[in-house]
């Protein structure tokens, strides 16, 4: 038996033909997307947990059960360390991030069997991996024994009880967040508060409880509803309640909910956190859990940082630095940028560059890299302007 205790007693999964493939959303059978959080390899699709608001309704995939592979776990290792955007040591990386859970017991043997393979190239980037599933102590032993790469388990906790919603009880996260936290070495564990909706998951029980579970990882990460049209489909289509009227290309977390959760987490005697370890972006948790500064140059976006331990803010501001325009512009260009490439004191901006050569530069420098058509504004960093009154422009306030 390995040290996951599982690998060696089941069957691995099978490998859907190319028939198979060929009938998926190109989309869903291309097994890296680049995202802000990282390079994200997804080689294995299909989840029994049927979240209403999960992401797989945008590549019609909801309704496969059964998790599949798109290619043996050998192939994955390849396809991510082979990629064009891929930097030993640098680029984050995340893993089966976007159609299934990772720790599903069917599941977890090839997310470690990948682990495995890249900690055995010695790479040391930054993988992160989000679960809501059982996370046993055998588990974190295996993570433990990872040399090499910085391994971050983010757990999905909502407190959503509406059963058509989210079906899976939240008492499995918070118990997975604890027993990560109490084996944790070499990794680090973040509680993933989210998504959080107004009127359904942010009562006054509903942040005590998050906040008491705070207590129990290295950093804790709140954000609110991604919410497209496809999502808004299913939830009429099965008469769940409408979260919002409107649907957004971006999360959807309003000022209200935002203050009410800040206002709950604030300690006065804290002068040096006043908020604890809280976040409101993904890769600054997971920066802060091991002691980094932010690999996505938040530091840029000031208004971001009002909450972070003075720490943090001091270690991102050592390491935030502005690049250099012609090196960039070369780099943008190189990537397929057109129109001109500026830098301000918040971010690179470019025009014609889609999300994945962005992140590449966005990471590359650790520097935040924008698209010119597509602005973020004054506190509304990566979220939809539904619940923020006014309008603003970018780097003003409302």
């Amino acid at each position: 038996m390995d040290t996951t205790g599982t690998t060696n007693k089941r069957r691995a999964l099978p490998i859907l033909d190319s028939g198979q493939i060929g009938a998926l959303k190109p989309a869903l059978a291309d097994v890296i997307e680049y995202r802000k959080s990282g390079l994200s390899l997804n080689w294995i699709v299909g989840c029994p947990l049927e979240c209403g608001y999960c992401v797989r309704h945008l590549f019609d995939n909801f309704g496969m059960k059964v998790p599949r592979r798109l290619m043996s776990d050998e192939q994955a290792v390849q396809a991510l360390v082979g990629h064009r955007y891929f930097r030993p040591h640098s680029t984050p990386i995340q893993l089966l991030n976007r159609a299934t859970d990772p720790m599903l017991p069917v599941v977890k043997p090839h997310l470690f069997t990948v682990l495995r393979a890249l900690d055995a190239q010695e790479l040391t980037n930054h993988v992160l991996v989000i679960t809501r599933w059982r996370v046993t102590p055998e588990d974190c032993a295996a993570l433990n024994s990872l040399r090499h790469l910085r391994v971050t388990v983010l757990v999905t906790h909502s407190g959503i009880d509406h059963q058509a919603i989210e079906p899976v009880e939240s008492r499995i996260a918070a118990d997975s967040l604890r027993t990560l936290f109490e084996h944790a070495e070499r990794y680090r564990t973040v509680l993933y508060w989210r998504p959080i909706v107004p009127g359904l998951n942010d009562s006054e029980a509903h942040l005590h409880r998050a906040r008491e579970l705070s207590a129990y990882a290295h950093a804790t990460v709140f954000t609110g509803l991604f919410f497209r049209q496809e999502i808004a489909d299913y939830y009429q289509a099965h008469g769940l309640p409408l979260p919002y009227q409107d649907t957004a290309r971006r999360k959807i977390m309003p000022k209200q909910a935002e203050q009410r959760i800040l206002d709950y987490f604030h300690t006065s005697g804290r002068s040096d956190a006043p908020w604890g370890a809280l976040f409101r972006k993904t890769s600054c948790a997971v920066a802060y859990a091991h002691g980094e500064a932010d690999y996505n140059g938040h530091y840029g976006i000031r208004e971001l940082c009002d909450i972070c331990p003075s720490e943090q803010i001091a270690r991102c501001a050592g390491a935030w630095v502005r690049p250099d325009l012609a090196q960039v512009t070369a780099d943008a260009r190189a990537l397929g940028a057109t129109g001109p490439v500026e830098i301000d004191e918040r971010a690179i901006i470019v025009e014609g560059l889609d999300e994945p050569p962005r992140y590449f530069l966005q990471h590359g420098y650790g520097f935040q890299c924008h698209d010119r058509s597509k602005p973020h504004h004054h506190r509304l960093h990566g979220r939809a302007p539904i619940g923020w009154p006014g309008p603003a422009e970018n780097g003003t306030a409302p």
